[in-house]
């Protein structure tokens, strides 16, 4: 990997990993599944990043329904955790952790608000533009279960997926703010645990006529 610091560990984070995140105002999180479900899907990583490019990927053993240190960290109140499409990721977390991760960031809503001239809001698409980076997504669709064989190029594409989402929240700040919409992003991400709770009650459309 050519992090300036990636570590892999299984089930939780160390207590000095905690301790390193703990000083950050916010970070970058990811997850990768078995699919799209969370009723039916387990979770099989965590990804995080910080400030220093300092990476961390959590291996989720089958059937693990508690993480304490990684638990401690998403519930603290004074770090922002920035995710794309943050209702799948805090939606998994909380049915397989019963971790309650607050306060959130998601990159996709803020993109969607800000960047009302694109379709694409894709982390690929939304990270070539902001941050200019291109990400290969081909281990997009991988066994993601068979953690302890994870391939170099699984464990890039996992890495990737939280490397860059910093400094895309920073860009999207001032896009938000430039255009009046801050307040109002702010809103919509703090409604995100409500949907949570609708998306694991199997609620559709319900704010439809």
């Amino acid at each position: 990997m050519d992090a300036l610091d990636f570590q892999i560990f299984d089930e939780d984070l160390s207590t000095d990993r905690l301790n390193e995140y703990l000083q950050e105002a916010a970070l970058a999180i990811d997850t990768e599944t078995m699919g799209l479900l969370p009723l039916r899907d387990r979770l099989c990583l965590v990804q995080l990043c910080d400030s220093h490019d300092r990476v961390t990927v959590i291996r989720i053993a089958k059937g693990q329904t508690a993480a304490p240190n990684l638990k401690q960290l998403l519930e603290n109140p004074g770090i922002t955790k920035i995710f794309h499409f943050a209702r799948f990721d805090i939606t998994t977390l909380w049915h397989h952790l019963a971790i309650e991760v607050n306060p959130i960031f998601c990159t996709k809503i803020a993109s969607k608000l800000a960047r009302t001239y694109s379709p694409k809001h894709g982390l690929k698409d939304l990270l070539q533009e902001v941050v200019g980076v291109e990400l290969d997504k081909t281990a997009q669709s991988s066994d993601w279960g068979n953690a302890a064989n994870l391939s170099e190029t699984q464990l890039r594409y996992a890495a990737n997926d939280v490397r860059f989402l910093i400094p895309a929240r920073e860009k999207l700040i001032e896009m938000l703010t430039r255009e009046d919409r801050l307040a109002l992003a702010e809103e919509c991400f703090g409604c995100l645990p409500t949907f949570t709770k609708l998306d694991l009650l199997q609620y559709q459309n319900l704010f439809e006529h």
